[in-house]
């Protein structure tokens, strides 16, 4: 009996412990779960002040960066008109045919501090007429260091309207670049226009290296827009072509692949532009001309125009320029005799570069610089 009643008694000091340490269990646990919503809390305020930090620290950089690639578009576009005031003052000498390099060198630092305003948030220029298609990619070709080893096929009778042509012509020499960057210097870029049902695509085939799955995958995300990196995430040396594309395509309501294979095994780039954006050409497309006829021609284009105090034309208020627009093959390789350089005097920039071009007899295209106000 007595052993009964001290087994009685230890089993129940047992329950009685045993709900003590129950009820401790869950006072940790709730204890645990409270310290564990806290630091999740504090977690959160951290990494929303981090984000908020990082925020501001892009915006501010991209600030910077706005700033200073308006800068440098503005010494660009001082320096071309240097140039002209440099070609209307010693005519046709045959010295300034090494204003060439510079002019050309000029284009493609617009280029970038272009694409690296865009980048930050700034507007591209506006134009307030159609450009012709073909002209527009050869104001890309223009605007790249291995201009020379571009070739468009065809011409077509097609016109980009005036709300695609900055950055349409900007997006194309992004793909060129890249096309010659990622492939032999002496490789072949083929760009050719084919209409699909309603669309219009400006195909561009290099012979460089294919694309992994990996980096197909990546440029298709920066190219949709879907993607928008960072400015701390392009690299040390910092690559904003695919990242420029895709935003401006996004923006303008076209679209660029360039998961596909050219017929060099490279890549193949193309720009598929909606019936919003293109048209139809008024007048027929140029034709392959002499640079004497290509004077003309140029005159012709804009003889209706008013024109700056440099002589150059004024296509209206805030119209994005087609700068930096090389001549065809055919054109580039017809010399002229050396009297005709000085016919070039006071016909702009353009007309000089291929006059004094065809005195050197050298493979470097021409360019047809319009000044925007």
């Amino acid at each position: 009996m007595v052993l009964f009643v001290r087994s009685r008694g230890l089993g129940e000091k047992k329950r009685r412990s045993e709900a003590a340490l129950t009820r401790q269990m869950h006072a940790a646990e709730s204890q645990l779960a409270y310290a564990r919503a806290e630091l999740q809390k504090h977690r959160d305020e951290y990494e929303g002040t981090i984000r908020e930090a990082e925020q501001a620290a892009e915006e501010s950089t991209k600030a910077v960066l706005k700033g200073a690639a308006r800068f440098l578009q503005s010494l660009a576009a001082e320096q071309t008109t240097l140039l002209d005031d440099i070609q209307r003052k010693y005519g046709g000498h045959p010295v300034l045919a090494d204003l060439l390099d510079v002019n050309h060198a000029n284009a493609q630092m617009a280029r970038k501090a272009q694409g690296i305003a865009v980048m930050c948030g700034a507007p591209l220029g506006r134009r307030n007429k159609p450009a012709s298609v073909y002209d527009v990619v050869r104001s890309a070709q223009g605007q790249i260091r291995n201009f020379h080893r571009v070739e468009i096929m065809q011409q077509g009778g097609l016109a980009l309207k005036a709300s695609a042509v900055a950055p349409v012509a900007l997006a194309v020499a992004e793909l060129l670049d890249n096309a010659a960057s990622f492939s032999q210097h002496d490789a072949p870029i083929e760009v050719t226009f084919q209409r699909v049902q309603s669309n219009l695509c400006i195909v561009i085939d290099d012979a460089g290296v294919s694309m992994s799955d990996e980096d197909r995958q990546r440029a298709t995300a920066l190219l949709s827009g879907d993607l928008v990196p960072q400015l701390s995430q392009l690299g040390n040396q910092p690559k904003f072509g695919f990242p420029v594309v895709g935003l401006i395509a996004r923006q303008y309501g076209f679209k660029v692949d360039v998961t596909g294979v050219s017929r060099y095994g490279g890549v193949r780039a193309v720009v598929l532009l909606p019936e919003e954006l293109w048209t139809m050409e008024e007048t027929p497309p140029p034709v392959e001309e002499t640079p004497v006829a290509n004077i003309r021609r140029v005159e012709s284009r804009s003889q209706n125009t008013s024109r700056t105090m440099h002589g150059l034309p004024k296509r209206g208020a805030r119209q994005a320029p087609i700068a930096s627009v090389p001549d065809s093959p055919a054109a580039r390789t017809a010399p002229r005799a050396p009297e005709e350089t000085g016919r070039t005097s006071g016909r702009g920039l353009g007309a000089f570069q291929r006059g004094t071009l065809s005195g050197r007899n050298l493979d470097t295209p021409s360019f047809e610089g319009f000044e925007d106000e």
